[in-house]
């Protein structure tokens, strides 16, 4: 594709003064190494010597610190946590990355979501993940906790430019936090952007969506395999949800941005050859794409912003983030 250069580096300057509010599933990503001892006496179990434990904000949690490095920590999150162990972590982490943890809700029936991401290592090797334990509740959260949530939205959406809705599907966007959210962001003529797994059909009047491919498949119905079928796809989505665009990230094909009235562009990967990890790319799309639109730039040069953002971070292990000069380094060099 063709692009302006200047137009994309005065868009990525422009990035610091929108405010983003992102409601949805917070996580805590727990990541605990240590160097490969020797094999247990006990069990034919590998045993590793402690070295470090780190936190990292996972799920919407990362799309909020993806946001936050861009705009100087003009953002907030609106979630629900336990009242347990991990809880003082996600807070600590929250506060680590300036983030707003105003509208957090403290639930003592449900669990903090945490993933706990156990590696070892040897001298003569990379790092390697053994094994990943999960801690979340299931089901949707107490009608009592979405009338919290509710009027968190209520409370702080008016003070932001954006709202991402971050939906991992672990019970935190139920039906009606959802409708109350789109509608007024609609009428506080807020940008609002969505970023689900699966039933998209269910977000109508949003500003934008983000899904990926495989969830873009099953939305639709049907296999996508080219342009074409891409492009089918896209007004197919704008058909049922009445977004103004929607954003399909493709992987290593890049992203497709469809508008109404049949306008359509392709976006190729950039740095295809340095992928190392692709854990919480998509947070990063998602965040940049809507702190751009929220910016006041359209939806094609928002996506290539994001597009710029996420082959930035896969060069790193687990969820990362960006800031602007790195985007502009990286814009300099395409």
């Amino acid at each position: 594709m063709i692009f302006d250069k200047e137009k994309l580096i005065t868009s990525i300057k422009k990035l610091a003064n929108a405010k983003v509010l992102v409601i949805g599933d917070l996580a805590l990503d727990e990541m605990i190494y240590g160097d490969a001892e020797r094999i247990s006496r006990e069990a034919p179990v590998l045993i590793l010597q402690h070295t470090k434990t780190k936190h990292i904000l996972g799920g919407a949690s990362n799309a909020a610190h993806n946001v936050s490095t861009l705009n100087n920590g003009k953002v907030g999150v609106i979630g629900v946590v336990g009242d347990d162990y991990h809880c003082s972590f996600l807070f600590d982490t929250f506060k680590e990355a300036n983030i707003n943890c105003d509208g957090i809700v403290i639930d003592k029936n449900r669990k903090t979501i945490v993933k706990t991401r156990i590696s070892g290592s040897i001298t003569t090797s990379i790092t390697q993940q053994i094994v990943r334990i999960d801690r979340q509740s299931k089901g949707f959260i107490s009608e009592e906790t979405e009338n919290k949530i509710i009027a968190k939205i209520e409370q702080l959406l008016p003070e932001y430019d954006a709202v991402i809705l971050s939906n991992y599907h672990i019970g935190t966007l139920t039906a009606k936090i959802i409708e109350f959210t789109i509608d007024l962001a609609n009428k506080l003529g807020k940008v609002c952007v969505v970023d689900a797994q699966r039933d998209l059909s269910d977000y109508k009047n949003v500003t934008s969506m983000t899904p990926n491919l495989p969830d873009t498949e099953k939305s639709v119905g049907f296999e996508i395999h080219n342009e074409e079928d891409l492009k089918k796809a896209g007004d197919k989505l704008l058909s049922e949800t009445n977004a103004k665009s929607v954003l399909i990230t493709c992987g290593a094909e890049g992203m497709f941005v469809t508008e109404p009235n049949g306008k359509y562009q392709k976006i190729p990967v950039f740095n295809k050859s340095e992928v190392f990890d692709v854990t919480g790319a998509g947070d990063t799309v998602t965040a940049v794409y809507s702190l751009a639109l929220a910016s006041g730039i359209n939806p094609v040069y928002s996506a290539i912003i994001g597009n710029v953002a996420a082959s930035i971070v896969v060069r790193q292990f687990g969820c990362a983030t960006t800031t602007a000069d790195e985007l502009l380094a990286a814009v300099e060099k395409l």
